[in-house]
Protein backbone atom coordinates (compact mmCIF):
# COMPACT_ATOMS: atom_id res chain seq x y z
CA UNK A 1 0.00 0.00 0.00
CA UNK A 2 1.04 3.54 -0.67
CA UNK A 3 1.09 5.86 2.32
CA UNK A 4 0.67 9.58 2.73
CA UNK A 5 1.56 10.34 6.31
CA UNK A 6 -0.63 8.10 8.44
CA UNK A 7 -3.04 7.29 5.59
CA UNK A 8 -2.57 3.99 3.73
CA UNK A 9 -3.90 3.85 0.18
CA UNK A 10 -4.84 0.76 -1.79
CA UNK A 11 -6.52 0.69 -5.18
CA UNK A 12 -9.09 -1.60 -6.77
CA UNK A 13 -10.92 -1.79 -10.08
CA UNK A 14 -13.78 -3.92 -11.30
CA UNK A 15 -14.48 -4.50 -14.98
CA UNK A 16 -17.19 -6.27 -16.91
CA UNK A 17 -16.17 -7.48 -20.36
CA UNK A 18 -18.97 -8.61 -22.67
CA UNK A 19 -18.34 -11.18 -25.43
CA UNK A 20 -20.53 -12.52 -28.26
CA UNK A 21 -21.30 -15.74 -26.37
CA UNK A 22 -20.53 -17.81 -23.27
CA UNK A 23 -18.08 -20.06 -25.12
CA UNK A 24 -15.94 -17.06 -26.10
CA UNK A 25 -15.99 -15.71 -22.55
CA UNK A 26 -14.84 -19.09 -21.21
CA UNK A 27 -12.04 -19.33 -23.78
CA UNK A 28 -10.78 -15.83 -23.00
CA UNK A 29 -10.83 -16.55 -19.25
CA UNK A 30 -8.91 -19.78 -19.81
CA UNK A 31 -6.35 -18.06 -22.03
CA UNK A 32 -5.69 -15.43 -19.34
CA UNK A 33 -5.50 -17.80 -16.35
CA UNK A 34 -1.71 -17.94 -15.99
CA UNK A 35 -1.29 -14.25 -16.76
CA UNK A 36 -3.72 -13.30 -13.98
CA UNK A 37 -2.51 -15.55 -11.20
CA UNK A 38 -2.14 -13.54 -8.01
CA UNK A 39 -3.11 -10.22 -9.60
CA UNK A 40 -6.56 -10.50 -11.13
CA UNK A 41 -9.71 -12.42 -10.21
CA UNK A 42 -11.88 -13.40 -13.18
CA UNK A 43 -15.30 -15.03 -13.07
CA UNK A 44 -17.27 -16.12 -16.11
CA UNK A 45 -20.91 -14.99 -15.97
CA UNK A 46 -22.68 -16.15 -19.11
CA UNK A 47 -21.16 -14.25 -22.02
CA UNK A 48 -19.29 -11.80 -19.81
CA UNK A 49 -16.23 -11.77 -17.59
CA UNK A 50 -16.43 -10.16 -14.16
CA UNK A 51 -12.93 -8.91 -13.38
CA UNK A 52 -11.57 -7.65 -10.04
CA UNK A 53 -8.10 -6.15 -9.83
CA UNK A 54 -6.51 -4.99 -6.58
CA UNK A 55 -3.18 -3.32 -6.07
CA UNK A 56 -1.08 -1.56 -3.48
CA UNK A 57 -1.09 1.77 -5.34
CA UNK A 58 -2.67 3.57 -8.29
CA UNK A 59 0.28 3.24 -10.69
CA UNK A 60 0.49 -0.49 -10.14
CA UNK A 61 -3.29 -0.76 -10.63
CA UNK A 62 -3.11 1.19 -13.88
CA UNK A 63 -0.31 -1.02 -15.18
CA UNK A 64 -2.17 -4.21 -14.23
CA UNK A 65 -5.41 -3.04 -15.88
CA UNK A 66 -3.51 -2.02 -19.01
CA UNK A 67 -1.72 -5.38 -19.16
CA UNK A 68 -4.93 -7.34 -18.57
CA UNK A 69 -6.83 -5.50 -21.31
CA UNK A 70 -3.94 -5.91 -23.76
CA UNK A 71 -3.79 -9.66 -23.09
CA UNK A 72 -7.58 -10.00 -23.37
CA UNK A 73 -7.49 -8.17 -26.71
CA UNK A 74 -4.77 -10.47 -28.07
CA UNK A 75 -6.66 -13.55 -26.85
CA UNK A 76 -9.88 -12.37 -28.52
CA UNK A 77 -8.13 -11.50 -31.81
CA UNK A 78 -6.44 -14.91 -31.74
CA UNK A 79 -9.80 -16.64 -31.24
CA UNK A 80 -11.41 -14.60 -34.02
CA UNK A 81 -8.58 -15.51 -36.38
CA UNK A 82 -8.91 -19.20 -35.49
CA UNK A 83 -12.62 -19.34 -36.36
Amino acid sequence: MQSFGDVMIAAACSLELEFPDAATAKRIAKALELENEGYVEVKVDGSSLQVMIESENLMSLRNTVDDFLACATVALKTLEGAV
